[in-house]
């Protein structure tokens, strides 16, 4: 949408109050309507729609008197004309006025008119010889308040009365004013076709935003009557549209417009409700009835409400139907007017406050009415939350935004928000339902605490009127900082007594407890941290804990004066709010100050581990990371002198330093053991798919052929046939780091026991030792199964039986496995031995098992293929049992290997056999599962967890089964497809 700049008319109209405007904007820079915003139209287009409104609401006011004149043919006069005019040069009372507390305006020092009566005199031209210039009406002020140019008033009268020809009677709210403006206006009327044009533009804006954008009806935004307006809107985006009566263009937008305006439903008899909707949807309403309300202040001063208020407020009400306002949503409305302008005007004026108070109390009547009007409801809480956030924001740190004027209009000030905060408040829990109990003083509470705080964090950064900062000199001399800032803490509490608290007292029964207990409570937190950093007793200390204990009994003292005058039983709980300055013994201080020292010593070696470990071992006779090494000597180092402690010191922190040194194991060994987990080397499984018979040729062609493709068994890469090749350990970087971890680990673990023996108490890391033998076993299988699924892939899973059986057999991996295995035992510790290896075992196992049954369309196998694969399997048994020194048991690799061995023996098993084994565990899983509901038979869902019994596992094997019985069956029964 393009960006829509004001007309030259209406610049012009605001250029004598610009100075004035801009001035008020930078003041309430930090106040923000609560209503929303329009973005399409800005502050100077609301508050010329807002006139526009008004000037057609106040039509049907009468006629003008008889003192204006004739009016000139083709125009009609002002419909607010007949306004009550302020006669002679006194200014008449106002009701209004005086029910919000609000004193009459000030006149001239020469007591001449008021300041819309000189404004008048100064504007309008000299007045004729021997006759007094004549008083503003109401009407006449209203439009200058507005800003309002004479061409644009001249422009809606001239329009009114061409739509009220032959339609006498007809209310102001059922008039669409914008289409209205649209069909009477012409380019003619304006100065050049430019600001026709933006003056057009705003007018379908106007419509958008109170039609589509914020309609008081729900609206379907694909409602065949936005579209055609959309269209029309994007025609006059771009050059001024036809608005003659037979325009193609104005007739879409009127039946558009109508049809969007007019959506009201029926009423209870069941004739149709006369009522239109085109201004009143939130928050485009609530925006321009606040832009008139704005009207009421002078705009000279800007403090200073008119007196002719009365008049102004009655005939603003005229456009309640228009708008959709009632009396509820004016009440809240114009005391946000009222804030707003106290706020603006940099809250010189209480009485403008006092105002807004006053009609907080009718808004307050309204709220508890229990009113559901969704408008009135927003509205509502919208504004009120605005005042409160804006004074709350000051209040909880008053001490920043009126201590400078101690004693003078800033206290007043102070007051005056204190009473707005509390109000505004107060009617949003009443109608929340939390209001219940003493929301004032709970209140006003938060905002002492709250200010309290601020006020100490300032004088510890700044001191209190100092020139030096406490933070600046605290490295240097912290404890003469300390006495200091008890000093300066006490004079605070004395200044809140002195100057504050008479007023918070009007809301709450001991203000001056409250702040004594929450500088206590500040104070408190700064002596501990100091004291956490003392290691040894000095004579500093000892007049740091003096000076605390003669703040701690001056506030005490305070505290207790001031609960001491109150009868409220609030007031005395607030000293239980207290709680004393506990330093404990100097053996126990010093004590945990050392433990935390330590402690400390060794989460930063936890630190520099997590951020400089490079898992290369210092030696062949150390296999673990030196982080390991630093943080275990530190460890020993503290729990060594922790046992030269005197016992009765000792055994109460026993178990607070082994819970510190127990959290940093258990953090190092997660950090350690933070290295993935297997899944993410284990290939994913190809989809299922039944073996390709091929012809007789084909074989043939094949057989010819594999020994120009395939490297002989016993010769290396590019090598002569007939050499005898050793395969090097092809173990990686990566893997051997993760056996880094794993010696790590171990170490650990080994020293944490022997910390647990020198301890000899009741405390133990027993929670650190169960972490370290947990990853011990992690930290295993995810290096095994990087060692045979990535390290050895291309002899392992890529390799072995990949386009025959009888040409890839298992034994160059065998090779290249012992090789693996026996660099591992030279870099492995002792301990860490046994668990690797049978890692690795499982991790074959399963590799083994992949070849089997995930193969992919390299690998297919024949029953007479089984001899051969059961002889691999042997060997590959074999291979672990004879590795090292009775690394593993015999038996735990004939347990290992069940798995494998079974699947071995299923591809021994006929075709017939696995179809019928298949269909025997899918009808045992039907019947477990509560059975399929559809008649055909689904695949099997993979899990990994290969096994003889198991539907996918047989499935598997038939799928890898190289004869025309197991192909037909699974193209029959799954309709799998042919490998390629």
């Amino acid at each position: 949408m393009g960006r829509h700049q004001r007309s030259r008319s209406a610049s012009a109209s605001s250029t004598a109050t610009r100075s004035d405007i801009t001035e008020l904007d930078f003041a309430a820079a930090d106040l923000d309507c609560p209503f929303g915003r329009v973005d399409a139209l800005g502050p100077v287009e609301l508050r010329e729609t807002a006139y526009e409104i008004f000037f057609m609401s106040c039509r049907s006011s009468g006629p003008a008197p008889s003192r204006v004149g004739v009016v000139a043919d083709g125009e009609v006069s002002s419909p607010v004309a007949s306004a009550t005019p302020r006669g002679g040069g006194g200014v008449m009372g106002s009701r209004v006025k005086k029910a919000l507390g609000l004193r009459a305006r000030r006149l001239s020092s020469s007591g001449a008119q008021p300041m819309m009566a000189r404004t008048l005199s100064q504007t309008s031209g000299p007045a004729s010889p021997g006759r007094a210039r004549r008083p503003m009406t109401s009407a006449e002020i209203m439009r200058q308040q507005m800003r309002v140019t004479d061409q644009s008033d001249a422009r809606l009268r001239r329009t009114l009365m061409r739509t009220v020809v032959g339609q006498v009677g007809r209310r102001a709210e059922t008039i669409v004013l914008p289409l209205e403006l649209l069909r009477q206006l012409k380019p003619a009327e304006f100065a050049d076709a430019e600001e026709y044009h933006q003056w057009q533009f705003r007018q379908v804006k106007l419509l958008e935003a109170g039609l589509i954008l914020h309609p008081s009806l729900p609206l379907d935004r694909l409602h065949s009557a936005v579209l055609r307006f959309r269209e029309v809107m994007r025609a006059t985006e771009i050059r001024a549209i036809d608005t003659a009566k037979n325009s193609d263009v104005m007739r879409a937008l009127t039946n558009a417009v109508h049809a969007l305006s007019w959506r009201s439903g029926t009423a209870s008899a069941g004739a149709a409700v006369e009522s239109c909707h085109w201004a009143d949807g939130y928050p485009l309403n609530v925006l321009l009835y606040c832009s008139l309300l704005q009207t009421i202040f002078d705009l000279r001063e800007h403090t200073v409400v008119l007196d002719e208020v009365d008049e102004l407020l009655e005939l603003i009400r005229k456009t309640w139907p228009t708008l959709g306002v009632t009396r509820a949503v004016h009440a809240v409305c114009l005391a946000w007017v009222l804030f707003q302008q106290y706020v603006i005007t940099g809250q010189v004026e209480p009485d403008l406050a006092g105002a807004a108070l006053a009609v907080l109390v009718d808004v307050a009547a309204d709220a508890k009415q229990g009113s559901r009007d969704p408008v009135y409801v927003k509205v509502l809480l919208s504004a009120l939350a605005g005042m409160q956030e804006w004074s709350e924001k000051r209040l909880l740190d008053y001490h920043d935004s009126y201590e400078k004027g101690i004693g003078g209009a800033a206290t007043e000030g102070m007051e005056v928000l204190l009473s707005l905060a509390l109000a505004a408040g107060k009617i949003i829990a009443d109608r929340e339902g939390a209001g219940d109990g003493n929301f004032a003083g709970d209140r006003v509470d938060c905002y002492i605490r709250c200010s309290m705080k601020s006020a100490f964090t300032n004088i510890l950064e700044n001191g209190l009127g100092e020139a030096d900062s406490v933070i600046i000199d605290r490295d240097s001399d912290p404890g003469s900082v300390l006495m200091q800032l008890a000093g300066d803490t006490e004079r605070l509490a004395m200044f809140e007594r002195r100057n504050f608290s008479p007023v918070l007292r009007h809301w709450h029964p001991a203000p001056v407890a409250v702040a004594a207990v929450t500088l206590h409570g500040c104070f408190g937190v700064v002596l501990r941290q100091y004291l956490a950093k003392v290691t040894i007793l000095t004579d500093e200390l000892v007049r740091v804990l003096h000076s605390a204990s003669r703040l701690e009994k001056a506030l005490a003292q305070m505290t207790a004066e001031d609960a001491a005058d109150c009868a409220d039983g609030r007031a005395k709980a607030v000293v239980g709010d207290m709680e004393p300055f506990e330093v404990e013994s100097v053996v126990m201080g010093l004590l945990k100050a050392w433990m935390d020292d330590k402690l400390g010593l060794a989460r930063d070696c936890l630190l520099r581990a997590r951020d400089t470990e490079s898992w290369i071992p210092k030696s062949k006779e150390e296999p673990f990371a030196g982080s390991a090494m630093e943080l275990m000597k530190l460890a020993r180092f503290t729990v060594d002198e922790f046992s030269e402690i005197p016992a009765s010191a000792k055994d109460e922190v026993v178990h607070d330093l082994v819970d510190g040194l127990e959290s940093i194991f258990q953090d190092y060994i997660s950090f350690v053991s933070s290295c993935g987990s297997k899944q993410s080397y284990l290939p994913p499984l190809p989809p299922l798919t039944r073996c390709n018979q091929d012809s007789g040729f084909f074989r043939l062609w094949k057989k010819a052929a594999l020994p120009t493709c395939q490297v002989p068994e016993g010769s290396p890469r590019g090598g002569a046939a007939g050499s005898h090749h050793i395969p090097r350990p092809s173990i990686s970087r990566g893997t051997q780091r993760l056996y880094v971890r794993l010696n790590t680990l171990h170490y650990v673990l080994t020293h944490v026991q022997a910390l647990d023996t020198a301890l000899s108490s009741s405390a133990h890391f027993d929670r650190a030792r169960a972490a370290a033998q947990s990853s011990i076993s992690a930290v295993a299988e995810v290096a095994a199964h990087r060692l045979i699924f990535l390290d050895s892939r291309h002899s392992f899973y890529q390799g072995l039986y990949a386009r025959g059986v009888a040409d890839a057999r298992i034994r160059p991996a065998l090779r290249l496995l012992k090789q693996n295995l026996s660099f591992l035992v030279s870099v492995l510790a002792d301990r860490a031995q046994p668990v690797a290896v049978r890692e690795v075992m499982r991790a074959a196992f399963e590799a083994f098992l992949m070849v089997l049954l995930a193969g992919g369309n390299e690998r297919s196998f024949a029953r007479a293929d089984h001899a051969a694969v059961d002889e691999d399997l042997r060997s590959l048994k074999r291979a672990f049992c004879t590795c090292g020194e009775g690394l593993v048991p015999e038996d735990a690799v004939e347990s290992d290997a069940e798995t494998a061995e079974a699947v071995v023996d299923l591809m021994a098993r006929s075709t017939d056999y696995l179809i019928d084994a298949f269909s025997v565990a899918t009808c045992d899983s039907i019947v477990g599962d509560g059975g399929f509901g559809g008649g055909c038979t689904p695949v099997p869902p993979t899990t990994r967890r290969w096994d003889a019994a198991d539907p996918n596992t047989i499935l598997r094997v038939l799928c890898h089964r190289d004869d025309e019985a197991a192909n037909q069956f699974l193209k029959r029964t799954f309709q799998l497809a042919r490998r390629r």
